[in-house]
């Protein structure tokens, strides 16, 4: 009722305007995507999720900015035309000013989710809608953005206004973690397993240990009315610890959910602390030297911590250590799944580390690595002259070798069928024969298995025991591909301090962060870890930039979105479209592939250029 109160006092609408949907230029739209920056990056991800949870019921997924014009769109192809003439499409205004009633434009005005259903649309010809959106604040409080999901259902929909106001807490969260690369933010919830998940409070505290920002569910759970009651606030005033033991618990436990007391009504949270980014390198970089003159080998937690617990903002990588975090202890086999290159082993080590077998042995094999037959023995072990050249101290297996511990089978898809049989009675009984004996081993371990191939596939083709497979998937993870994360700023930044031999402080040119961030990396972290290697020994300055990137890379490629998106583009936009790209790329060729040139001659950034060379799929031709 206020919404349509100020409809038609505020705004002076007519509830029967049948004119279209008021849109912006193209090249506005690109100007309001860039100025969103890694928020709508953080957002296509999450908006994807949504998509699959919603396919095929009729609905659209639409970001908006702060000024209700949709940014980006994940829509149902069948459903394109249907979207489009109803205005739900990228450029588009949907401010309640300029369309009425309406689940973006009333959520701009109200802050807060909102369902407008069918008649509940101020104007007739969007009778026909329901619209379920949410409010999307940054940091500060203000209002960022909108999540919106609509479509043409009869029914009111209300999981839809559950599933984008989680989508919209998730987007939030995600955004608040990368918005503060140089503070230490501590994660806390009063169950330890709700840390790192959507419900989690976060707060970010500066170098003086002062309180610069807190997220609403931080703000709720520590009982202060606003987040704006918290900042400036020392660490000691909201928790019973100082700066001083947030850094040492920093460096001792990464990614560790420890214990924390709040002082006035001494409520416990359990929280994790997150240092800012090359703080664990320059905490290693610190550490006291040995007697004997040898530096003090590190705990792998620490040396390896930025990697070991690989969440830079990523809600894939989010559910998935939320997930690894409540099983920890409880026995559960784990499955990881994902392309090659993109961290299984370091995701495996880290669910190790996390749990209370981290003082115990951490064992692989590769299960593609070891010849067929040698794998058994490796993996069982053998008695003394168990077979012919066999050692005369026989050889304890890696399954004995993980007793206590934890045992990563990588690549298990490809084990042999044989083998198979024996690894799934070691797992029902917890017993190991080895080669030549027939005295039964007993043997505690976790098992973590990983593949790149789809093992229900491999079941269905009598390459893989259906038995074992179920047997082996007691929790499946799957590892988003580099080029599906939302969070590559972050881990480029995280692995180039790592990878920086000399251990002075690097820089990367944005121009050349936008290159690694838009490749497509079909070798995944791998690939992406050895093109930064070559980068860091080509560098002539502290600072990376694109003549650093190894010959050939730009010509690559680039990475395609992996978006369910559709830019409902009219006929003759194509035709502009394609004459745009006719026109750069002669421009480019005229000044044989110069970037610098060609940016210089048409007034614009060499970054700009990357990124019209990228909309327009404009390559160097090869040769």
């Amino acid at each position: 009722m206020r919404s349509w109160a100020r409809c038609l006092d505020d705004y002076g609408l007519d509830p029967a305007n049948q004119r279209g949907v008021d849109t912006i230029t193209p090249a506005e739209l690109e100007e309001r995507q860039s100025r969103l920056g890694d928020l709508l990056e953080i957002s296509k991800v999450e908006m994807n999720n949504l998509y699959q949870q919603v396919a095929s019921t009729g609905y659209a997924i639409l970001l908006t900015d702060p000024e209700g014009v949709i940014l980006h769109q994940v829509s149902d192809p069948n459903l394109t035309q249907e979207v489009k003439e109803r205005g739900l499409r990228p450029g588009a205004i949907w401010t309640e000013s300029a369309e009425g009633t309406n689940g973006i434009g009333t959520c701009l005005v109200e802050k807060k989710p909102v369902v407008i259903h069918r008649d509940e649309h101020f104007f007739a010809r969007n009778s026909e809608l329901t619209c379920s959106a949410a409010p999307i604040f940054n940091p500060q409080g203000e209002l960022w953005a909108v999540l919106d999901i609509s479509g043409c259902s009869k029914l009111a929909q209300q999981h839809s206004r559950v599933l984008v106001h989680m989508g919209a807490q998730m987007i939030e969260n995600r955004a608040f973690l990368t918005s503060f690369p140089n503070h230490f933010l501590v994660r806390f919830h009063s169950r330890p397993e709700f840390v790192s998940t959507l419900g989690e409070g976060v707060l970010a505290f500066d170098e003086q240990g002062l309180c610069v920002a807190a997220n609403p569910s931080g703000t709720f759970q520590l009982g202060y009315e606003s987040s704006n009651d918290l900042v400036g606030k020392k660490v000691g005033e909201i928790f019973n610890t100082s700066l001083e033991d947030l850094v040492d618990r920093a460096s001792r436990s990464f990614f560790q959910v420890l214990p924390l007391h709040e002082p006035l009504h001494n409520r416990r949270f359990f929280a994790v602390v997150q240092a800012p980014e090359g703080f664990l390198k320059s905490q290693s970089a610190a550490r006291p030297k040995s007697t004997s003159g040898k530096a003090v080998a590190p705990d792998p937690v620490e040396e390896d911590g930025d990697l070991a617990a690989p969440e830079f903002g990523d809600p894939q990588m989010v559910r998935n250590l939320a997930l690894l975090r409540k099983v920890a202890d409880r026995g559960i086999p784990i499955l990881l799944g994902g392309e090659t290159g993109t961290g299984k082993g370091v995701l495996a080590e880290y669910f190790h580390q996390f749990g209370k077998r981290s003082d115990q042995p951490f064992v692989t094999v590769c299960c593609a690595a070891i010849p067929e037959t040698l794998i058994e023995s490796e993996l069982f072990g053998y008695k003394p002259g168990a077979f012919t050249g066999a050692s005369k101290e026989g050889r304890q297996g890696k399954v004995a070798q993980a007793n206590g511990g934890t045992l990563f089978l990588d690549e298990i898809g490809d084990m042999p069928l044989n083998l198979q049989v024996r690894l799934l009675r070691v797992l029902e009984e917890r017993e190991v024969v080895p080669l030549g004996s027939e005295r039964p081993i007993t043997v505690d371990i976790q098992v973590v298995s990983a593949t790149h191939q789809n093992l229900e596939e491999l079941v269905a083709q009598g390459q893989f025991r259906e038995d074992l497979y179920y047997r082996l998937k007691g929790l499946e993870i799957r590892l988003p591909s580099l080029r599906e994360r939302c969070d590559k700023r972050r881990l480029i930044q995280r692995l180039v301090a790592k990878e920086n031999p000399d251990g002075d402080p690097v820089e990367i040119d944005e121009e050349v962060m936008e290159v690694l961030k838009n490749h497509r990396w079909p070798g995944n972290i791998r690939q992406l870890r050895n093109v930064l290697r070559s980068m860091l020994a080509l560098r002539e300055s502290s600072r990376l930039t694109i003549d650093e990137l190894p010959p050939g890379f730009l010509e690559e490629s680039p990475a395609p979105s992996g978006d369910v998106e559709y830019t409902n583009e009219d006929d003759h936009c194509g035709v502009l479209k394609r004459a745009e790209g006719e026109a750069l790329f002669q421009i480019l060729e005229e000044n044989q592939w110069n970037i610098s040139v060609t940016a210089q001659k048409l007034g614009c950034s060499r970054n700009t250029l990357y990124r019209k060379m990228r909309r327009l799929d404009i390559r160097r031709p090869s040769g």
